[in-house]
């Protein structure tokens, strides 16, 4: 009765998107994707981004830092990525080690080539409702609502986590869309209370199992965020088994995750096409 919102079609459109965008560009777009050591997790989604970059016809090249480099080391090419002119974007893939600074190295990164949306500058315009890189988790969301024809105006929202990556943003570009928007969180007292009479519910807390059937609307629009690794499965914030006997609901993995690819390599684009019209 209830639908499975799956990444894997809504992320086929964009990427189709992407490739009629590509071929209208006098060049290639080029993506660098900056990794420092060796966590197995963020090698597994270099690699997928790398990938899929080279089927839309985006130039992805990867450069590596040892885990060991010093937070000079990296800022100092941040800084040469930045000049580079053939570089379109870039992405410095996170987590990063202990003794760097995230956000120090976020802020050095140019604004037009930051197509992971996460500067604070790019931050700082989507909040004020002006053109810029959309942070990929948070657009690829939004991307699935309008995919499978989920109503977004006037409708309630919950989302819940209020990370700068994604529950922020996320809360945003609802509100743009004219939802009313609850934000919660882990100091937010009866989550239950918030999200049984929600139409929508995005979350993205990292915490297996959350959500669950009791705490969803009947006909409600659930969109799960979350990834955790439990041994050698990623599960989700969301009780899908339980939760899709009442509501629409996407899977963890193969909901959000392909989606979150696909609008990266739509910045990448939206970064070369900015710089061919300058």
């Amino acid at each position: 009765m209830y639908r499975t919102l799956s990444g894997k079609e809504p992320a086929e459109a964009v990427l189709s998107e992407i490739k009629a965008r590509v071929a209208k560009l006098s060049r290639s777009p080029k993506l660098v994707i900056v990794q420092v050591g060796e966590d197995p997790a963020s090698t597994t989604y270099v690699n997928s981004k790398l990938k899929k970059a080279a089927a839309v016809g985006i130039d992805a090249e990867l450069r590596k830092l040892p885990g060991h480099a010093s937070e000079k080391e990296l800022l100092s090419l941040v800084k040469a990525l930045n000049k580079d002119k053939s570089v379109d974007g870039f992405i410095v893939q996170t987590p990063l080690p202990k003794q760097m600074d995230g956000k120090a190295i976020l802020d050095a990164v140019d604004p037009s080539k930051d197509v992971d949306g996460w500067t604070s500058t790019s931050a700082g315009r989507l909040f004020s409702g002006l053109d810029c890189f959309e942070p990929a988790t948070p657009a690829g969301v939004m991307r699935m609502l309008d995919f499978y024809k989920v109503p977004i105006e006037g409708k309630h929202v919950v989302v819940v986590g209020r990370s700068n990556t994604v529950g922020k943003p996320m809360a945003f570009m609802l509100l743009s869309r004219n939802a009313t928007v609850t934000i919660c969180h882990s100091k937010t007292p009866d989550l239950a209370g918030h999200t049984i009479t929600a139409d929508i519910i995005v979350a993205a807390v990292g915490k297996p199992g959350l959500i669950t059937a009791g705490m969803v609307k009947e006909g409600a629009s659930i969109v799960d965020v979350g990834t955790t690794k439990l041994g050698d499965k990623i599960a989700g914030d969301v009780d899908f088994e339980n939760v899709i006997k009442k509501a629409d609901c996407s899977p963890v993995p193969g909901g959000v995750g392909p989606l979150t690819v696909a609008m990266l390599m739509s910045n990448v684009v939206k970064a070369a096409e900015r710089r061919g019209k300058s």
